[in-house]
């Protein structure tokens, strides 16, 4: 039997952010291997998110990011179930880190259904041009311009984009991160972005 010490379940609940006896627990099942205990508590809070998901949103914060130089702006909606929740820390950090990343990567969208269809016929169009152009035989164009628009949805689309500070997880995987944190449901609900010259 492992002896689970407190400087173990203090150094989890720093990596995680997880409630102390979440910590002892699963460092008790883990036999006190903090890397399998990081996953497992990491899996049981996306599942608590995804739990969280239905209930519903009307707190929150609009949180504006202006770039250095003042020539890039953001204003971003976050909402979340409490008054309470909406002026802590973790969600303004929350808040600012999507309007830096929405500046800096400059997404469409939310969703694929917020990206202009115009702008996916062109794409479509340009796809199709390139496949032409490669001599890929007309019965596979369409399903390999299928796939492009897909691979277009997650590059453009806000939830499905690679997070600029941690690209192993998406804007969605984030969300979810944040919602087993703070054990609120949390809704990125609209934004838009401000250029100079654009």
């Amino acid at each position: 039997m492992v002896e689970i010490s407190a400087a173990m379940v203090k150094e989890l609940r720093g990596a995680t952010g997880s409630g102390i006896m979440d910590c002892k627990r699963v460092l008790a099942e883990t036999k006190g291997d903090m890397d399998t205990a990081i996953d497992l508590l990491r899996k049981k809070g996306l599942a608590k998110a995804a739990k969280r998901a239905g209930r519903s949103t009307s707190e929150g914060v609009i949180y504006s990011y202006i770039h250095t130089g003042a020539r890039l702006g953001v204003l971003v909606e976050i909402n979340c179930e409490s008054d309470f929740v909406a002026k802590t820390e973790n969600f303004q950090q929350f808040a600012k880190n999507i309007a830096m990343h929405i500046a800096a990567s400059n997404p469409m969208g939310l969703n694929p259904e917020d990206v202009d269809s115009a702008v996916i016929e062109k794409e479509k169009e340009i796809f199709r041009a390139q496949m032409l152009e490669e001599g890929k035989p007309e019965n596979i164009i369409d399903k390999i311009v299928e796939g492009k628009v897909e691979k277009f949805y997650k590059e453009v689309c806000l939830m499905s984009q690679q997070y600029v500070k941690d690209p192993q997880q998406t804007i969605t995987e984030l969300l979810k991160e944040t919602i087993s944190h703070i054990g609120e449901n949390i809704q990125i609900k609209r934004f838009v972005r401000f250029q100079i010259g654009e």
